[in-house]
């Protein structure tokens, strides 16, 4: 069985910064853990904090889960990630994603059109500046470089900056068959934001695509797949389940449209749909606690680490057992020592 690594997801804030975070990053660090991992959504930015914080540490890589690809041109993510990189001494790890369309339209004012292909010139264009082996241009529609017309006096450049890695890993956020596909072609590794050992299998025919793919970079063997864990130790497991049911119903019925919702699918695609369309429903029509309600035990247990510290060191097996490379996990130092115990 090969060796699972933990990480500690700190996430987006909430209405302010979440409290404990540094004490829960040192911490992790103490207890092994691998890495520590910012988000954004359309508040706290991702990299503010990640080089607050990481600043503390000495040892665990920083990495972002994720950067929304919408919020920074690909030049100022390439710039961005050099800079982190020399002041963590390599330990930077740049996780991207497109987000959805009511972020991308609706905060930052940008098209959602073409996600795949977006991406695809994205994370080339951040590997040219990473790379600094000629001065960067880009041909594809989404981000021309240079920008073709204005004032005719926009040339190729290379960063100023010389980067302290040649390249610098690039993890992706994915839900969609053929965006988990993509990542199995040209990122190092894969984000799944809702992961259950139980049901991986619907992915696994997206990813071996990917990898089949001419110039894939990675083989199943070598790629990462960090996914996320959430754990709630408690002897009472609806009480624990409870904790989550709010969260699981903002994504299935708040974080997209009825017509377009990429969280909902995936509980779709595990076995969920029926259930999945009800709390969509209820949340649709703002009744958010009746939402939370209807978010099956069974489900939260699929996809999270809930219940007595004997059940989850049981559950863990499939885990263990799965294509997760890493769990990410967040809480109180109590449950990332206890994590430590049962996977480090």
């Amino acid at each position: 069985m090969k060796d699972m690594k933990l990480g500690l997801q700190l996430g987006y804030w909430g209405a302010g910064p979440p409290a404990g975070a540094t004490e829960m990053v040192a911490e992790a660090e103490r207890l092994g853990f691998d890495s520590i991992w910012t988000a954004e959504a359309y508040g706290s930015d991702a990299l503010t904090p990640l080089s607050w914080w990481g600043s503390q540490t000495t040892r665990v890589r920083l990495g972002t889960a994720l950067c929304q690809l919408s919020a920074r041109t690909p030049t100022a993510m390439a710039m961005a990630a050099i800079t982190l990189d020399h002041l963590s001494g390599g330990r930077f790890v740049l996780g991207l994603g497109v987000s959805g369309p009511q972020v991308v339209e609706g905060w930052y004012g940008q098209s959602f059109k073409n996600p795949l292909a977006r991406t695809t010139e994205y994370i080339d264009i951040v590997r040219q500046v990473i790379a600094r082996e000629a001065p960067v241009t880009n041909e594809g529609p989404n981000y021309p470089l240079p920008f073709p017309g204005g004032t005719g006096l926009g040339k190729p450049l290379k960063p100023i900056v010389h980067p302290l890695r040649k390249e610098i890993p690039i993890i992706m956020g994915a839900e969609g068959p053929k965006n988990v596909a993509l990542a199995a072609e040209i990122a190092d590794g894969w984000f799944p934001i809702f992961f259950s050992p139980n049901a991986v299998k619907a992915f696994e025919p997206a990813l071996a695509e990917g990898f089949s793919r001419e110039g894939a970079r990675h083989t199943a063997d070598d790629f990462e797949v960090i996914a996320f864990a959430p754990t709630l130790i408690d002897d009472d497991i609806e009480r624990a389940a409870d904790g989550f049911r709010p969260f699981i119903a903002l994504y299935i019925g708040g974080m997209g449209a009825k017509s377009m919702n990429f969280h909902f699918d995936v509980f779709a695609r595990m076995g969920y749909e029926a259930e999945a369309s009800k709390i969509q429903e209820l949340y649709l029509e703002g009744r958010k606690d009746e939402a939370a309600a209807a978010v099956p035990t069974s489900l939260i247990e699929d996809t999270a680490l809930i219940g007595p510290k004997e059940k989850i060191r049981d559950d863990l097996e499939g885990w263990k057992e799965s294509i997760a490379t890493t769990l990410l996990v967040s809480g109180s130092p109590d449950t990332l020592q206890t994590m430590a115990e049962l996977v480090l």
